[in-house]
């Protein structure tokens, strides 16, 4: 049984063919899919379409690149998706500080404001963290990330040895994606072999970051077995 924990599968790179890339999926035997949201349009969408996909399962949240269109009615619009049963966390939220595309201190606000959210309605929290690793994680310290809320995943993880280990011993999960498998991963293999497998969650982050061999091509759910599968290398488990 395998879950993708973060696809993108209502992007419209997937509008010709969703229901043969869910096929494959199931095949392959993806049992699950999480589709976190972007904007709370797109929140929106994923929500409703939880109800006509089997086994997809959404996340609500506006990204830190498209955290100009937060406005003053966006927290009151993703607590009420946030109440829908087939909403399993609050998500993706962070920063992002190589595309940079709102001002960091507003990025700061709207991903803490989502947190606030994820606090108030008891949900998981996928968090995006793009060349922002000290900031952001000074914002989980400063949050009680793991003490006071349990269930935080920073998301196809691309940071170092340290920042995983503070990450672990703050009780956060981390996500992994297809560059474990890119023949230039350089140490995220050694980083995921020393931490406890009980700590990783494997996702596809589809369409992107398809693993090798198909880097560079659109990445699908199905792709996560080639995930999990390096990962059981990397930590010398069976598969």
């Amino acid at each position: 049984m395998l879950i993708d924990s973060h696809c993108h599968i209502l992007f419209d790179a997937f509008d010709d063919d969703r229901d043969v890339v869910l096929q494959r999926a199931k095949e392959e035997g993806v049992t699950a899919y999480i589709n976190p949201g972007i904007t709370v349009d797109d929140s929106r969408a994923i929500v409703t379409a939880t109800e006509t996909i089997p086994n997809l399962y959404a996340a609500v949240g506006i990204h830190p690149n498209d955290a100009g269109t937060f406005d003053s009615s966006s927290i009151d619009h993703l607590r009420e998706l946030a109440s829908h049963p087939n909403v399993v966390a609050i998500g993706e939220i962070g920063l992002d500080y190589h595309w940079d595309t709102s001002p960091r201190p507003h990025q700061r606000d709207v991903f803490e404001q989502q947190l606030a959210l994820a606090k108030e309605v008891d949900k998981p929290v996928i968090i995006h963290q793009r060349e922002s690793a000290a900031d952001t994680m000074e914002i989980l310290r400063e949050w009680g990330a793991g003490r006071q809320h349990p269930g935080l995943v920073l998301h196809s993880f691309s940071g170092d040895q340290a920042v995983a280990e503070e990450a672990i011993e703050l009780g956060i999960y981390i996500g992994i994606s297809g560059p474990v498998t890119f023949k230039n991963a350089r140490g995220l293999p050694k980083i995921v072999a020393a931490l406890p497998p009980d700590r990783l969650l494997v996702e596809t982050d589809a369409p992107f970051l398809s693993p090798h061999p198909f880097r560079g091509k659109r990445n699908e759910p199905a792709r996560v077995k080639i995930i999990a599968q390096r990962i059981a290398e990397a930590q010398q488990l069976p598969f």
